[in-house]
């Protein structure tokens, strides 16, 4: 399964992303989107991830977004792994309450740590309570990526990939090892990460692989 990133700031350019694909990520530290628009956003009854990544708000104002997104209806809440403990558990909490799954995903933007960090990253994410793990890292060699994709030898909903170039192989791959879903850039769009293929790529990529 394909979940595509979006960072459309028109709303309802946003809803008509959201009708053509599977699932969708809003990105709402880029978006903008206010209240109101969140509200009919997350209450379109498609399965939706409501993300808002640090740097563009407070920690109070990322926390009533997501918080709105869940009330109107989010499938999957993403919460950063370096998050405040504090944060965290009252997220988690609030999602758990309505229903709504709790990603709890790890990004490097540096490089890809060794295995055994790696694997006790996992492991702390599902110790801290979620759903779900996420664990993206910026590929380098390509013996990066062969780290990251022996991670879905062990147990737990996952979704491991490498980013960059040279990691985009792990986001085709992904969904044969058990990935809950691989992400992708709009078709008319900037990625929201670095080394997304775009949703038609992607999926011709992954039919390709399923007719061999």
């Amino acid at each position: 399964m394909i979940c595509v990133s979006i960072s459309e700031k028109n709303l309802e350019k946003c809803l008509e992303l959201i009708e053509k694909t599977e699932i969708s990520e809003i990105r709402l530290d880029l978006t903008g989107h206010n209240k109101e628009e969140i509200e009919k956003l997350f209450s379109c009854r498609k399965r939706l991830i409501a993300t808002c990544r640090p740097g563009v708000f407070s920690q109070e104002e990322q926390m009533e977004k997501l918080k709105n997104a869940i009330r109107s209806g989010a499938t999957y809440v993403d919460i950063e792994y370096e998050a405040p403990d504090e944060y965290k558990h009252e997220l988690m909490a609030y999602a758990h309450r309505h229903e709504c799954y709790v990603i709890i995903s790890y990004h490097n933007y540096e490089c890809t740590p060794e295995m055994e960090q790696l694997e006790q990253i996992m492991k702390n994410c599902f110790t801290q309570g979620c759903d779900i793990a996420k664990i993206a890292t910026l590929v380098r060699l390509n013996s990066d990526n062969s780290k990251l994709l022996s991670l879905y030898r062990h147990p737990g909903r996952l979704i491991a990939f490498g980013m960059g170039d040279l990691g985009k192989i792990t986001r085709i791959v992904a969904p044969f090892l058990g990935a809950e879903f691989t992400y992708a850039a709009m078709d008319d769009g900037e990625p929201t990460a670095p080394g997304q293929i775009n949703y038609s790529r992607l999926k011709e990529f992954i039919a390709s692989i399923q007719q061999i």
